[in-house]
């Protein structure tokens, strides 16, 4: 009677403790569409949303309607032909990325060109920020990347 009721008791702490991982695993998942608003919206891997860069952009630089339109056409457009890059096993890696690169500048002057003078001054600011960002979290730029030995996969 008393090893049924430790396995009784057993059985049911084992319960417990898998449904509040359960729990706890669903309340993170739910959590993380959120995080990257949370967190300033750029500290996320995987393509950047167009309308959530476009609310960014229009906070920012403080665009018109025309130009929030114009700009999240432009970024759903890169983020579609990113997508189509990321999928294309054809080319190698290095290829991918220096795609990517083109398609990235490519937008950021068709967005660029949507700006007036003053809007551009603060675009231009907010590049050169990104840029030393990028310095900072890849020192020597991409080409010194490129240098070395290709990563171990």
């Amino acid at each position: 009677m008393l090893k049924q009721c430790m396995l009784v008791l057993l059985a049911a702490g084992l319960i417990s403790i898998s449904a509040s991982f359960a729990a706890a695993q669903d309340s993170s998942s739910n959590n993380q569409p959120s995080s990257p608003s949370q967190d300033g919206g750029g500290r996320h891997h995987g393509p950047p949303d167009p309308a959530r860069r476009t609310a960014e952009l229009t906070k920012r630089l403080k665009l018109t309607s025309d130009q929030q339109t114009k700009v999240q056409d432009i970024l759903q457009s890169e983020r579609s032909q990113m997508e189509s890059l990321h999928q294309d096993t054809s080319q190698s890696q290095q290829d991918r990325r220096a795609k990517m690169m083109d398609i990235h500048k490519t937008s950021d002057a068709q967005i660029r060109t949507l700006l007036d003078s003053n809007q551009q001054k603060k675009w231009d600011a907010m590049e050169a920020e990104r840029e030393q960002r990028m310095q900072d979290h890849h020192p020597g730029g991409p080409e010194a990347g490129q240098q070395g030995p290709p990563p171990q996969q």
